[in-house]
């Protein structure tokens, strides 16, 4: 089983506020890829005094404490997610914004084939796909 995000703050030394365990909590349960405004809705729900800038400079520290990881999708606002050791590559609905994860061999096998072209070794990679769902 994966640690929660809280437990990974407590493993890194990263002190835990009332409010940083809301946040590390919500971000732990997401489902999704969500942008501070988003999570500050979601925290907001179990405490109304947690600020919109606690929640901005908390997703900061995480991210900067290697726990949470952004993405700067194109044409949004940066979204977050927890730090995996599984690596994922992301589809997003250019529409809805709906962020699938998906991993597929054929594509992590061409990245390799064109890294070793070019005479490099593969050390990691980012791939973003950006579509709009095909009509039934």
């Amino acid at each position: 089983m994966e640690e929660t995000i809280e437990q990974k703050c407590i493993k890194k030394g990263v002190k835990l506020t009332d409010q940083r365990k809301i946040i590390a909590k919500v971000m732990s349960e997401s489902n999704d890829h969500p942008n501070v405004d988003e999570l500050y809705k979601r925290v907001t729900k179990f405490d109304s005094k947690i600020s919109i800038a606690t929640v901005y400079r908390t997703v900061k520290l995480f991210e900067e404490s290697g726990i949470l990881t952004k993405h700067d999708f194109k044409g949004g606002k940066a979204r977050y997610e927890e730090l995996s050791e599984h690596h994922h590559d992301h589809l997003i609905d250019i529409k809805t914004g709906e962020i699938i994860e998906f991993v597929d061999d054929d594509i992590e096998k061409l990245q390799k084939k064109v890294a070793d072209k070019y005479g490099y070794n593969l050390v990691d990679h980012k791939l973003e796909l950006y579509g709009v769902k095909k009509k039934s």
